[in-house]
């Protein structure tokens, strides 16, 4: 037997769960409405006894029959659409070749200031030191050996800086961009980033490429594996890219 308090704070029974049940369904009474049973002190939801608590909320959907069919106005999940992966056309070789030759262009360029400021002098030491020669400095002045040394290295520095930030950014140099093709990582088409599109791709393969001997045999099978079908260089493996139309 229940007792409950009213909505004008009176208590109101003994009455059964049936009876209980009644009022709920005549709006008397709600699943809020306090109540205690015969025997009890302390006021309870009725929502919170066994009598008229809902039924337990499985923790899986049971699962539906093979020819299920749901009613009108069923709210079923939309299917997701199937997205087409994205298709990548490499680069032709051709078209790789050029931009190389376009960034070695443009790096000529920017060290043209320095070179001329230099003069022939400068180079005719450098070539003299490489064939184990002594350099004779007493054709040149210090004052524009200093200039010429600061314009060579600014030069090269400002483009090595903006090749760097284009290619880990975009996954392009200079004259990959001009026409058009982009480095991309091998596995899913995305930007491959500083680690791999210039550490790994650019820094440490020119790093072997300048060992005595092992360095240039390096450099020619590096860039013969671009006759791959995949159109691949051996720096491409290395650094898990390739390259593609943008």
């Amino acid at each position: 037997m229940f007792t409950i308090i009213g909505g004008d704070g009176k208590e109101y029974g003994p009455a059964t769960a049936e009876q209980l049940r009644s009022w709920i369904n005549a709006g008397r009474a709600n699943l809020e409405t306090k109540a205690k049973l015969a025997g009890e002190t302390e006021f309870r939801r009725l929502g919170d006894f066994p009598e008229f608590g809902g039924p337990a909320t499985p923790t899986e959907p049971p699962p539906l029959a093979g020819n299920f069919n749901p009613a009108p106005g069923f709210a079923t999940a939309a299917p997701i659409p199937a997205v087409a992966p994205v298709q990548l056309t490499p680069a032709d070789r051709l078209t790789r070749f050029l931009a190389m030759l376009i960034d070695s262009a443009i790096g000529v360029l920017c060290a043209l200031p320095g070179a001329f400021v230099l003069g022939s002098a400068f180079f005719q030491i450098v070539i003299d030191a490489s064939r184990g020669l002594q350099p004779d400095f007493t054709d040149i002045e210090p004052g524009r050996l200093l200039l010429g040394m600061a314009l060579l290295g600014l030069g090269t520095f400002s483009l090595l800086l903006v090749q760097i930030i284009m290619i880990s950014m975009r996954g392009q140099t200079i004259g990959k961009r001009l026409l058009g093709i982009r480095i991309v990582r091998n596995l899913d088409g995305s930007n491959p980033g500083f680690a791999r599109a210039w550490l790994l791709r650019s820094l440490v393969v020119g790093l072997i490429g300048t060992l005595p001997m092992v360095g240039n045999v390096f450099m020619i099978v590096n860039y013969a594996f671009i006759f791959r079908a995949d159109r691949r260089c051996l720096h491409d493996l290395i650094a898990d890219t390739k390259v593609v139309k943008a």
